[in-house]
């Protein structure tokens, strides 16, 4: 289901825009059908009113919960969901009452350190199945206030239905439009298409290395713009929306941890508006990457907060169930549990 289309719906029953708002809301902030001053009954137009428990239980069937794998840290936790069509994607609840949504079954980009890469893009998730997920988070998680799209899938190739998504949350949703983050690799359509948004929200670049050909090599199918060309776009949007762009860095044992990306670092991230989240890499079965050690990963974030790049060193949200992006799913497929494994800082 798509989003405008739930609207014509909406207005087919006879919604003015005030009746499309207020129901929206109710689904999308979970509140019960009688909750808010005004009763619906008597306020709703009488057909639209009669169809609403039956819209809302369809919407409820949008995404199902297939298990739930909480993280040590009592606030983290992994949600593998169902679609209707037998599809599967990961939404993650994240510490301080945040989420992390999906927005493909699979992805094109095939980042070689991303387990979601290794299956190609099977399909691009709905705008109302985006909402979805909020929801089911929502219900978990009543005060949620940050919704980040940075799941399963690469945001910009399915940009539609992410902006649509993210509309809906900015107005009905009640998010403010900073705590709303579009996730990218980076892509001209992207910058340009949230330039022109209605409801900007904040963004966040995957860069992961400052050498073109190494990031060529790590996201193969990643538009063929240079680290320097991505950080200028994301620099002018971040300045144009008012919002600090945030930088993403995987940090790969070996392969973007050097003396030389520490320096590229500097040269492309100093004075800029913004700044850098360096997440160790989360372990997976099959991908031929290690996660350096706590201390050295720590001493690296303090150098560059001490050269001048604003760096916070962040834990992946389901280290200890195993959990990296794509692997609730790719478990599911072969039939095997999750494994739990303790990670000591």
């Amino acid at each position: 289901m798509l989003i405008p289309d739930l609207r014509q719906r909406l207005r087919a029953l006879g919604a003015n825009p005030a009746h499309e708002s207020r129901v929206l809301r109710h689904w999308v902030q979970a509140l019960p059908l009688d909750a808010g001053r005004q009763p619906l009954r008597g306020w709703l137009p009488k057909a639209l009113f009669e169809a609403l428990p039956g819209l809302m239980a369809e919407l409820e069937g949008l995404v199902t919960l297939r298990s739930a794998h909480a993280g040590g840290d009592g606030e983290s936790a992994r949600l593998l969901l169902g679609l209707t069509d037998g599809q599967t994607v990961e939404t993650v609840l994240l510490p301080r009452e945040g989420v992390c949504v999906s927005s493909q079954v699979g992805c094109a980009v095939g980042c070689r350190f991303c387990m979601t890469g290794t299956e190609g893009l099977i399909r691009q998730v709905g705008s109302a199945e985006i909402v979805a997920q909020v929801v089911i988070a929502r219900k978990r998680q009543p005060r949620l206030r940050k919704v980040v799209f940075m799941g399963m899938g690469e945001p910009a190739h399915n940009l539609g239905n992410v902006l649509d998504a993210i509309a809906l949350l900015g107005r009905e949703g009640g998010f403010a439009h900073k705590q709303l983050v579009f996730s990218t690799v980076g892509d001209e359509r992207a910058f340009a298409a949230l330039q022109d948004a209605e409801v900007k929200p904040a963004l966040a670049l995957s860069l992961h290395t400052t050498d073109a050909a190494k990031r060529e090599h790590l996201l193969p199918r990643a538009p063929r713009l240079t680290p320097e060309q991505l950080v200028e776009a994301a620099d002018a949007y971040g300045r144009a929306s008012g919002y600090p762009v945030q930088y993403q860095w995987t940090l790969l044992d070996g392969v973007n941890d050097g003396p030389e990306e520490l320096d590229g670092i500097v040269r492309l991230l100093k004075g800029r508006y913004g700044l850098l989240n360096m997440i160790p890499f989360n372990s997976a079965p099959g991908l031929p990457f290690t996660r350096p050690g706590w201390e050295r990963a720590r001493a690296i974030a303090a150098e560059l907060s001490g050269r001048g790049v604003l760096t916070k060193l962040r834990d992946s949200a389901g280290q200890d169930v195993d959990g990296g992006c794509g692997q609730l799913r790719a478990r599911e497929a072969l039939g095997r549990p999750a494994r739990v494994v303790r990670i000591h800082a």
